[in-house]
């Protein structure tokens, strides 16, 4: 892969100022202060959250007590999405700090997975690497790699530990010197304004011609909506990561350098904030 090291360090280390705040109706024996904290966008709600359970756990009796969930102006948040894409999906035209809700009754069964453990979580992510490295080089780099790699990985991503991570994840993102790029790009497409969770295609990095194919590319065949016609007003935004990469921008390093630790792009199509 091209070693932009900088910008794998800045993906990795992109933090999103978060106020927790507990549930008005859940009961407490003296009042809930908010919580605050800085959350890492590559890792999940139900990882980094261990203060925040202890802090509101303080003010509750124990029968009061069930399995935490969090929730955003309604909405409840999916533990199993990464941080940084429920951010970009549901508030990133909000002011900061983001401001989240914080439950321990009421579990929405029909939205949200159950998280007994951290274990679910690994489970989560390893099964998404393992997708990810199907599609990138049938499952190759991942199966020649040892039990203690795959959980380098996840113990990387578990103490926030770059170097750690990466001196393993490297390996799942290198190819062929003569195949320009991986055999499909690991990606995933959300958007709010559908009751479909993502949109998922296989999709080849190198068109037959031998040229790059870009992100403007991918999107004018698998989502064409998000995309303006060249005459007309935008009316999306295309976020990856908080930002809104150019769409000249080649998905194969797109795909090294602004994939979330599970491997894939995650790209969220967001309607225009009006000013």
């Amino acid at each position: 892969m091209t070693d932009d090291k900088d910008v794998l360090r800045d993906v990795w280390f992109g933090r999103i100022p978060t106020c927790f705040t507990l549930y008005q109706d859940e009961i407490t024996e003296r009042e809930a202060e908010p919580y605050y904290l800085l959350l890492p966008r590559v890792s999940y709600l139900t990882l980094v959250t261990d203060k925040v359970k202890k802090h509101f756990q303080k003010v509750m009796r124990q029968e009061d007590i069930s399995e935490i969930w969090f929730e955003y102006e309604g909405t409840p948040l999916k533990w199993h999405y990464p941080i940084g894409l429920l951010f970009d999906l549901l508030a990133s035209s909000s002011a900061l700090p983001w401001n989240i809700t914080v439950h321990f009754k009421g579990f929405p069964e029909k939205d949200l997975l159950h998280c007994p453990s951290k274990d679910a979580i690994e489970a989560h992510f390893m099964s998404c690497v393992k997708e990810a490295d199907a599609l990138k080089h049938k499952s190759q780099v991942i199966n020649e790699m040892q039990k203690k790699d795959h959980k380098q990985l996840w113990m990387g991503l578990h103490n926030d530990r770059f170097d750690q991570f990466w001196a393993i994840n490297r390996k799942l993102m290198e190819y062929p010197a003569e195949e320009n790029g991986f055999r499909y790009i690991p990606f995933r497409i959300y958007q709010t304004t559908t009751e479909r969770p993502f949109i998922q295609k296989l999709f080849r990095p190198v068109a037959t011609d031998g040229q790059l194919h870009t992100l403007g590319d991918l999107l004018k065949e698998v989502c064409p909506s998000a995309v303006a016609p060249e005459d007309g007003e935008k009316k999306n935004q295309v976020m990856i990561h908080g930002i809104e990469p150019m769409l000249e921008t080649p998905l194969q390093w797109l795909s090294e350098h602004l994939s979330y630790p599970d491997n894939f792009l995650h790209i969220s199509i967001i309607p225009q904030p009006v000013d």
